[in-house]
């Protein structure tokens, strides 16, 4: 989101948070594989151009600069970049998508955001500026959440420690809607890439349940909003501790909403 934003309707998950990193680590676990395997069918490849929209961590900018080669190029725009390093192979620039002009407009082979519009207020202006990056015959692959689509944190609700769980993920969606994050995005990328001038769309979904990086993940998320829940009155210190500790002893078989990935091809 833009940084001119009053604080109260800035991004829930900024990167500025000491917490960012550690979310950065175990997304990258959880989704870094499925979003090269959209890349490689999507032809990246030696001497590709990227644009990485809302990079956050580094570890996509760095997977796409191993796939171009010296011959490619790829670009890692966010509006704090504090996370991303400039030495590893690939641009950094402090842009933001929905106010700022296009960096180097019709140029690039692929753009990619993940994660990302869900939470920007001008969505449709967020991607008619990355269509206008794309060269003739370009890719546009967005990856959203669709929290309304798997709502829980725990599906298998046996116990107290799963209901609080559940409890807990939708104080923090109800905080997520407080600040202009649509729960329903991810479902709608098909239509919103077509309404955005791009052919040959399609989609598909991928839906992590279990393990460590759920785990890691959570207690980072959770740790991160703990003031804003508090504030909010939507939890209390006793109801954040027993999580974080039911999290800590592995037993709740947290999951995640789906990853919608959607992309679709500028007219050539």
């Amino acid at each position: 989101m833009s940084a001119s934003q009053p604080e109260d309707q800035r991004y829930l998950l900024d990167n500025a948070r000491v917490e960012a990193g550690e979310r950065f680590t175990w997304l990258a676990e959880l989704f870094d594989g499925v979003t090269r395997g959209h890349f490689d069918r999507l032809g990246v490849q030696a001497g590709s151009r990227c644009w990485e929209v809302g990079a956050g961590g580094s570890s996509i900018p760095e997977a796409l600069a191993t796939a171009v080669g010296p011959t490619g190029h790829v670009l890692a725009t966010d509006i704090n970049p504090a996370w991303l390093d400039a030495q590893a192979g690939y641009e950094v620039l402090r842009h933001d998508v929905v106010t700022d002009a296009p960096p180097e407009p019709g140029t690039f082979d692929l753009v990619h955001a993940r994660l990302l519009l869900v939470h920007v207020p001008d969505r449709a202006r967020a991607l008619a500026t990355m269509v206008a990056a794309l060269r003739p015959g370009g890719w546009l692959l967005i990856e959203d959440a669709d929290t309304e689509l798997q709502p829980l944190a725990c599906l298998d609700e046996v116990g107290p420690a799963q209901e609080r769980a559940n409890r807990l993920r939708r104080a923090v969606r109800e905080l997520m809607t407080r600040r202009g994050a649509d729960m329903r995005y991810g479902r709608t990328l098909p239509r919103a890439l077509r309404a955005a001038g791009l052919d040959e769309v399609s989609a598909s979904g991928f839906f992590p349940v279990g393990g460590t990086a759920c785990d890691r993940l959570e207690a980072a998320t959770v740790r991160m909003v703990r003031p804003e829940l508090l504030a909010a009155g939507l939890a209390d210190d006793a109801e954040i501790d027993a999580h974080l500790a039911a999290v800590d002893a592995g037993v709740l078989d947290l999951t995640l909403a789906p990853l919608i990935s959607a992309w679709g091809r500028r007219p050539s």
